[in-house]
């Protein structure tokens, strides 16, 4: 699907079926030097079992135009801009490493917007070492290589045949993330590591929240995830409609939605379907 979100051309892929009245909406947000095709399995089972999907390529990412945004509060602010222009309240919002950041500041910007937060990949802040930023920056390619080298678990390395068959999962990775334009990398990663606001912003969200590690995850390692849990569980105390899940992941790193799809499924369904 193709409509226009703050004056630009975007893509939102709806998992190969239209919008239906009366669905639940899951919105899927992809993380730094991605789009929404990291989301293919979890994005096509939910719109093959009763959910109107929507999967946005973030500006300049994938099919949507215009330059990368340089913050997590303005890809906050167009995800609530892309939300209006479908008219969409309550939805289930999904997002994996810099998408966790931007879901987040969804979540607590716009309240009535987001009935229930996942968290896949997290961290808060989520700072990125300076290597990897002027890597980013000045050889591109280096940058994704260790990107590629930090975001699978050992076994994905090795193929993670049982998983993806006939698949090489860091290959595919370095692929797609080669497919994006030069300096989105860069701006993704400086948006990451400048966002400052995220355990305030957790401390703000109202709606029900799920956080997904993985615990062989070297880029969100599973200890940089507890102080957002921490912030989520503190609201927990003070309201009975706000609850926290946590899920981990034993093999899978930050990879996870390729290394562990159909788990990372599993969680997200059954708490797409709680209460």
């Amino acid at each position: 699907m193709r409509l226009r979100v703050e004056g630009r051309p975007a893509y939102v892929y709806t998992g190969g079926r239209t919008s239906a009245a009366g669905q639940p909406t899951v919105l899927f947000v992809h993380g730094a030097g991605n789009d929404h095709s990291v989301w293919l399995l979890q994005s096509r089972y939910f719109a093959h079992h009763g959910w109107n999907v929507l999967a946005p390529d973030l500006p300049g990412h994938g099919q949507s135009e215009g330059p990368p945004l340089a913050s997590v509060e303005a890809l906050a602010a167009w995800l609530r801009c892309l939300l209006d222009a479908r008219g969409v309240a309550g939805a289930l919002v999904v997002g994996h490493s810099m998408g966790s950041l931007a879901a987040l500041a969804l979540a607590a910007g716009s309240p009535a917007q987001v009935g229930r937060l996942a968290l896949i990949g997290t961290a808060m802040p989520m700072m990125v070492s300076d290597t990897l930023l002027a890597a980013a920056r000045d050889e591109e390619e280096r940058a994704r290589r260790m990107i590629v080298d930090w975001s699978f678990a050992p076994s994905s390395h090795l193929g993670n045949a049982q998983k993806v068959p006939s698949q090489w999962l860091p290959g595919l990775a370095l692929a797609l993330m080669r497919r994006q334009p030069a300096g989105v990398l860069a701006t993704d990663l400086a948006a990451c590591h400048a966002y400052a606001d995220g355990l305030a912003a957790a401390e703000r969200t109202q709606a029900p929240a799920l956080v997904i590690i993985g615990e062989r995850d070297l880029m969100t390692p599973p200890k940089a995830a507890q102080a957002v849990c921490a912030a989520l569980r503190a609201r927990t105390a003070t309201t009975q409609m706000a609850p926290l899940t946590v899920e981990h992941l034993p093999e899978a790193g930050h990879s996870m939605l390729s290394e562990a799809p159909d788990a990372v499924l599993a969680v997200l369904w059954r708490f797409a379907n709680t209460g």
